[in-house]
């Protein structure tokens, strides 16, 4: 990483934190688009194969830009945090080629057969199939509890050692539901439970799990670090720095879901403009979410940006704002979801979120449908639910079409 002055703002970081000097001093980082590496000698191919000495072989490993990419999605989630002895927090990411992967990673690199990861409900639809279809295949249990009761969690950890990761999404896809994640990775932590944080709908910006004791957070790089919606890629990124470069950096290469270095320079593109984005996509979300929770045929708004919504309170203290998805219940149910989505003009019919365009989607019948009704229906996913991610369009006219979508 090239030497740079202390940034006072997470913007200036954005654009400079990870500026590689590489490649006849490029003032953007180049695509490296190579297979593999090259050696000076037998002897310098042997000593990069045994790890004692730095250096790229094969971009399924490593490759130059991916590595800035990895440097600067770390320097966010550690940015002005600091160990107990005052020094700057050191974290290590590893990019994927897409969320899947990285969180795939994840949990094969840390729980085995036997052991139980503990979550909440209104998890990512791809999150859910993870932990209970394909997971228990392997051996390993997943168990649904409500992360805000914590005397519960405590119970469940000094009754049950076979638990060994707690997983939060917080704000959770789609109720925009938020856990308390400083109080669980301290009772995790008596209990030397990890504890890992999807942080995709969030991003560094608006919170860092880190600063409240996690130990891994997952990022959807294809959402709002990217922001454009032009490559798919996940981020994995952890502060036990041996551990990150030993098992964790293993499974990685081995399940081989590595980064592709063109997707990986869309998304720096992308990370430099993430502070500028991130507050007109939640100005912007604010009047979209006051508008719906006044509008009669809108029966109730998920979003943790408005005083009704149950962690209000909560998401004001550990975000820097409430961010920019939310989800809506009409009231007519599914008929009147289905009318609702085919009656817009402008804001667009698609699954992802976190584009510079304003996205909706309905997650019974889309991103939710691979799971159970009722495992839907008790996270909150009814028939009539509209997801809904907030564009960097003039606001009006986000209104102005939802106005007329619902009738």
């Amino acid at each position: 990483m090239s030497n740079h002055p202390k940034f006072t703002a997470m913007a200036s970081a954005a654009i400079h934190a990870a500026q590689a000097n590489m490649a006849q001093n490029a003032h953007l980082t180049p695509v490296f688009a190579t297979s593999t590496f090259t050696f000076d000698s037998a002897q310098q191919g042997m000593d990069r194969f045994k790890g004692t000495e730095p250096g790229y072989i094969y971009s399924r490993f490593g490759n130059p830009t991916v590595t800035v990419a990895e440097e600067l999605i770390a320097a966010l989630e550690a940015f002005d945090i600091f160990t107990e002895d005052g020094q700057p927090l050191q974290l290590k990411a590893l990019l994927h080629a897409s969320g899947q992967s990285a969180m795939a990673t994840l949990f094969l690199s840390n729980v085995v057969a036997g052991d139980t990861v503990l979550t909440h409900y209104s998890l990512y639809g791809g999150t859910h199939e993870f932990l209970f279809d394909f997971l228990p295949s392997f051996g390993v249990k997943a168990q649904i509890v409500d992360l805000h009761d914590l005397a519960l969690v405590t119970s469940l950890l000094q009754q049950d050692p076979s638990i060994k990761m707690i997983h939060i999404e917080s704000p959770a896809n789609p109720s925009m539901r938020c856990v308390n994640i400083g109080a669980i990775c301290k009772i995790a932590a008596a209990y030397k439970v990890k504890v890992s944080v999807d942080n995709t709908f969030a991003t560094p910006y608006l919170q860092q799990p880190f600063r409240y004791g996690a130990d891994f957070v997952f990022h959807s790089t294809t959402k709002f670090l990217n922001g454009h919606g032009t490559a798919i890629g996940g981020v994995l990124i952890g502060k036990d720095l041996p551990h990150m470069k030993t098992k964790v950096n293993k499974t990685a290469k081995l399940l081989g879901g590595c980064a592709n270095p063109f997707d990986t320079f869309l998304l720096i593109q992308g990370i430099k403009t993430l502070e500028l984005r991130m507050k007109q996509h939640c100005s912007n979300a604010l009047q979209v979410a006051e508008f719906l929770h006044a509008h009669p045929a809108v029966a109730r708004v998920n979003y943790n940006g408005l005083p009704v919504h149950p962690d209000y309170e909560l998401s004001a203290r550990q975000m820097r704002y409430p961010g920019a998805v939310m989800s809506f219940e009409l009231t007519a149910g599914f008929d009147a979801a289905v009318q609702f989505i085919d009656r817009l003009q402008m804001c667009l019919r698609a699954v992802s979120v976190g584009t510079v365009d304003t996205l909706i989607s309905h997650p019974a019948s889309m991103t939710h449908s691979g799971m159970k009704k009722e495992d839907r229906e008790k996270a909150g996913i009814g028939d009539g639910l509209i997801r809904m991610s907030v564009g960097l369009e003039s606001v009006e006219d986000i209104l102005a079409d939802l106005e007329q979508a619902l009738g």
